[in-house]
């Protein structure tokens, strides 16, 4: 929904199916970008009938963070960052196109919200600039 009024985040937003995850990560079908402490994987294709037009992921290592308390205080931060700033990218897409992307964690330390943020902004940004 673009445009839409109050930012929200559901369930259809994220990227569940196993075989679009391998696809967004086999090499020759995506692009990538980072900023610290954040890396980027996107990739743009047909939408299918009934889908959103972006369609997110989140994957923080068990390398960086042994305990599951901060890997899902990383993924939470993530994930509100986004639903503030996912307009950026929203706006951007063209009719009948989906984006897919995959924020991945790349740092052994937790980083501030603000950090998080502007890292967030500056990904989204990026991508959209290469629509």
């Amino acid at each position: 929904m673009p445009g839409s009024a109050s930012p929200t985040f559901n369930k259809r937003e994220r990227i569940v199916s196993r075989t679009l995850i391998e696809k967004l990560f086999s090499k020759g079908s995506s692009q990538s970008t980072s900023a610290f402490p954040l890396r980027v994987v996107y990739m743009q294709e047909e939408r299918k009938e009934g889908e959103e037009p972006v369609q997110i992921l989140i994957s923080v290592s068990k390398r960086h963070f042994k305990r599951a308390v901060k890997r899902n205080r990383v993924k939470r931060q993530i994930r509100e960052c986004y639903r503030h700033h996912k307009q950026i990218l929203t706006e951007k897409i063209a009719e009948g196109q989906a984006l897919y992307v995959a924020f991945i964690w790349l740092s052994d330390e937790l980083s501030s919200t603000p950090q998080v943020e502007r890292s967030v902004k500056k990904l989204l940004e990026k991508v959209s600039e290469a629509l």
